[in-house]
């Protein structure tokens, strides 16, 4: 399994929401065509940002979208459920208690008590994914932007959205 591009998409386009006045929105059109993906697509992203309270939207011709909290308060976890959902990774079906040895009604090693140790396995490293994501914030990612990218690049990018807001 692995996450889609709407992952992908919606953590790069919430943090150009970072920089925006209180009162700014971004349109989905602009957003799009800044990272060059499809319009349609990432509206589907947004839509999913938008009903998990992560973006709140702002309907009609000049509507868009601006960071519903602060950007400390959302983390890469909070992205990767609103638009992935919640389902585990790891989907054990308890086969072990399928194998020959468990056929047998009075053999006591097949108990729905024994847990399966490759499930819980499974379920350690998926919660240890999840624990770095929860740790990983909006605000971190500005902060690392700020530090891997050039200051040109990053003033460009912020400038190209202060535009946006101003026509």
């Amino acid at each position: 399994m692995q996450y889609s591009i709407g992952v992908e998409y919606g953590l790069h386009c919430l943090v150009y929401l970072i920089d925006i006045p209180p009162d700014a929105i971004i349109g989905i059109k602009e957003l799009a065509a800044f990272q060059g993906i499809s319009e349609t697509y990432l509206s589907k992203v947004f839509g999913k940002l938008a009903k998990a309270g992560i973006v709140s939207s702002v309907p009609g011709v000049k509507g868009g979208y601006k960071l519903a909290k602060p950007p400390g308060d959302i983390t890469f976890w909070d992205v990767v459920e609103a638009v992935e959902g919640v389902s585990p990774v790891f989907q054990c079906k308890n086969i072990k208690d399928n194998t020959y040895l468990c056929r047998d009604e009075d053999y006591r090693a097949c108990s729905a008590a024994s847990p399966c140790v490759i499930n819980m396995t499974m379920i350690e490293a998926e919660e240890s994914m999840r624990s770095v994501l929860r740790n990983r914030t909006l605000t971190w990612l500005n902060e690392e932007l700020d530090r891997v990218l050039t200051p040109q690049s990053r003033k460009e990018t912020r400038e190209y959205f202060e535009s946006i807001n101003k026509s």
